[in-house]
């Protein structure tokens, strides 16, 4: 950093400053910590079992150490992408109307998430319901951290109600799958020609205003070897469109490589293939009673409303403590 030409290289030098600014947060704490802990030791040793004295250590001792659980599930985040932002899309599943207004409700809480953690939220891509919800939405999400959590969300998340569109006040079931895969960075090499992809430009849907669904801006690329399709309609402008679309291509055709290179190690070496987040993760239980569960580690609350609200990081501190091979036993 004290190189006069630190800063030519906009983006090597903002990789580096996020580098620091992630060490700082580890460090940082923990020197406060060790200095708060000698001045509570001074503390201690003149208090005489002053009921007042004592409290005060017990509050900064707690305090203490809610810090460094803190710290520990965040070194637990060491993979490769965890510290990238996030891709997260959500696909209503069977279930029509009822199967939409619950991906829309999952829309609202990783949105909610997202504030209390404040990342923003960006949303590439967005197909309404029929009559209410969502069909499907490809959103970003940046922050610190962010994929690190939020792959522990990938999976399908399972609704239990009375359906507010069903006269006869009937129970029913709904699903829709949650997907998650780490923004890409450019260092890293994942190349795409011009002849291994097609792009198709059309009309923007969904509410207008600001050009958006006036002109062909919206953007479709398909990527022809694997049949991934992506695409980007919020933007105002077709390149906007096509750089997002492009930037989820490149993450998901990163996913697709790195699962085919595990599958062919575990053939090799006669392994069993990595453990991958279970297909239905969490219940989410409103009738009868109220819970929400995950079935990987059993952790549940009856605080239902709290979760639709975006408080989740209890499930998701759960699950990073557990080794993968201990999930769902």
């Amino acid at each position: 950093m004290e190189r006069p030409d630190f800063w030519d290289d906009s983006t090597q030098s903002n990789k580096v400053m996020r580098e620091l600014k992630y060490l700082k947060s580890c460090v940082d704490p923990l020197v406060q910590d060790t200095q708060k802990l000698a001045e509570l030791k001074e503390l201690a040793a003149i208090s005489h079992d002053d009921a007042q004295y004592l409290q005060q250590i017990k509050a900064e001792i707690d305090g203490m150490m809610h810090r460094v659980e803190r710290i520990e599930l965040q070194s637990m985040l060491s993979g490769r992408f965890d510290r990238n932002n996030a891709i997260l899309s959500i696909n209503a599943g069977a279930g029509g109307t009822e199967s939409c207004d619950w991906a829309n409700m999952l829309l609202r809480m990783y949105k909610r998430w997202a504030d209390n953690h404040y990342c923003q939220v960006k949303t590439l891509d967005i197909l309404q319901g029929e009559e209410a919800g969502i069909k499907n939405v490809t959103i970003a999400i940046e922050g610190d951290m962010v994929y690190g959590y939020l792959k522990c969300e990938k999976g399908v998340h399972r609704l239990v109600r009375i359906s507010p569109f069903d006269s006869n006040k009937r129970r029913h079931t709904s699903f829709a799958s949650v997907d998650v895969i780490p923004e890409i960075e450019d260092d890293v090499d994942v190349a795409i020609r011009p002849d291994e992809i097609r792009m198709d430009i059309f009309r923007s849907s969904g509410p207008g205003g600001q050009s958006v669904n006036t002109t062909d801006s919206a953007v479709r690329i398909t990527h022809l070897a694997t049949g991934i399709v992506v695409q980007s309609q919020n933007e105002r402008s077709q390149l906007q469109n096509k750089q997002n679309a492009m930037k989820v291509l490149r993450s998901r055709l990163y996913e697709v490589r790195q699962k085919e290179k595990e599958e062919e190690m575990s053939k090799e070496y006669g392994q069993k293939q990595k453990i991958e987040w279970g297909s239905q993760i969490r219940s989410y239980v409103m009738h009868p009673y109220s819970m929400v569960k995950d079935h990987r580690t059993n952790c549940e609350t009856s605080q239902v409303q709290k979760v639709m609200d975006g408080e989740i990081d209890m499930f998701i501190e759960a699950l990073l403590k557990v080794k993968p091979e201990d999930r769902g036993k």
